[in-house]
């Protein structure tokens, strides 16, 4: 039994002396294992020391060389710049003086031929203003004419009488003649015409002026009222036709006379104003076989029987001058159009002078600005003129 204990101590002690050896040598291993371990780690430091100053010196070498190319390139981009910059310069002088003078001679020109416009403008409408005074001179003595009914009838008639003189020769046409044997009717007028068996034939022209009818109705046209306008326009259709009627049953004789008489107004405006009357017109032929005249209408009809008389006899056919008459008609039945473009004209005369102002005043402004146009290419002052 001491045997096997001494045995069992001999092992343990046996069993601790190789663990202290190996103990030993696992101490011995770890420190030559710690002292390579410190040997890589200094060749590695030193090894990316030598790495690091290799790459620092590279980078060192190519931002010179990037520097050094960098101030060559922009040496040579200032040089270009500057000669760009130059040859500008010149150019831009080049095209200022070239402005100057084309927005001289252009400014000259168009302010010479603005001024001449404006000086005859001017000139026309001063001799306007001399004629409506000379005009005007006369009107109170017309209006004193105007306002009494028998020298308002006695002033148509000396005008009729003044066209038929005009054209007609004294023996082509008598003063107060009578058409009706028997009676003491006598018409203010009436053309001579050639018949068959050489007796004539009279065609009566009487002259008429309604002139308060007319004035109401170009009162009321002034005022815009439609009202007055239909009443005016009623009352003169209706003193129309009674004086159509009138000429009808006293001068009308057939076949001594024309089988149509011709009533004479004195004046375009109210012939016009006549002529506007829906019907009126085709109503007095129809009805009384009456022809509704102005002053131009008058001259055109004479002017007509004129040429008549002197290329052929009219033999007493009433019918062939019924024509001739109507297509008179057709040519003057738009005298009241010719009226309105008239006055449109006079009205255009002072939008011109309007015109002109403003275009005065436009050029003092862009004189004031002269200085300033250099700046600005030629094509856009001119479209800035023209749009001004």
């Amino acid at each position: 039994m001491a045997i096997a204990v001494l045995i069992l101590i001999a092992v343990n002690t046996a069993l601790l002396l190789y663990l202290l050896m190996q103990r030993n040598e696992v101490k011995n291993l770890e420190q030559s294992l710690r002292q390579e371990l410190s040997a890589n780690r200094q060749e590695s430091n030193n090894s990316l020391a030598s790495f690091s100053n290799s790459v620092v010196s590279r980078i060192n070498e190519i931002a010179t060389l990037q520097f050094n190319q960098l101030n060559s390139q922009t040496h040579t981009i200032e040089l270009k710049l500057k000669s760009i910059q130059d040859d500008n310069a010149l150019k831009l002088e080049q095209m200022r003086v070239t402005v100057d003078e084309k927005l001289q001679g252009t400014l000259e020109k168009r302010l010479g031929e603005s001024f001449r416009l404006v000086g005859i403008q001017l000139e026309q409408v001063q001799k306007g203003l001399g004629e409506m005074q000379a005009l005007a001179s006369g009107v109170g003595d017309l209006k004193k004419v105007l306002t009494n009914v028998k020298t308002r009838g006695i002033w148509g008639e000396i005008q009729l009488g003044n066209l038929l003189e005009q054209i007609l020769t004294p023996d082509q046409y008598l003063t107060n003649a009578v058409t009706k044997k028997g009676s003491n009717e006598r018409v203010e007028f009436a053309v001579i015409l050639p018949g068959r068996d050489r007796e004539r034939v009279l065609m009566p022209i009487d002259a008429k002026f309604p002139k308060e009818d007319y004035e109401r109705l170009v009162e009321a046209q002034e005022q815009a009222n439609s009202d007055l306008i239909r009443q005016a326009s009623k009352s003169l259709e209706e003193n129309v036709k009674q004086q159509a009627r009138f000429i009808s049953e006293k001068y009308i004789n057939s076949p001594h006379t024309t089988d149509f008489g011709i009533m004479f107004l004195p004046t375009e405006g109210l012939y016009a104003e006549v002529l506007r009357i829906p019907g009126l017109f085709e109503f007095l032929q129809s009805k009384y076989r009456v022809i509704v005249a102005g002053p131009t209408t008058i001259a055109a009809i004479l002017n007509s029987l004129q040429m008549g008389f002197r290329t052929l006899a009219i033999e007493k056919r009433t019918s062939e001058v019924w024509k001739m008459l109507a297509g008179v008609k057709t040519e003057f039945a738009k005298f009241g159009e010719i009226l309105d473009r008239t006055k449109k004209k006079i009205e255009e005369a002072g939008n011109i002078i309007d015109e002109a102002s403003s275009k005065s005043r436009n050029i003092e402004r862009k004189l004031n600005k002269v200085q300033d146009l250099p700046s600005e290419p030629l094509e856009a002052l001119e479209d800035k003129e023209s749009s001004g």
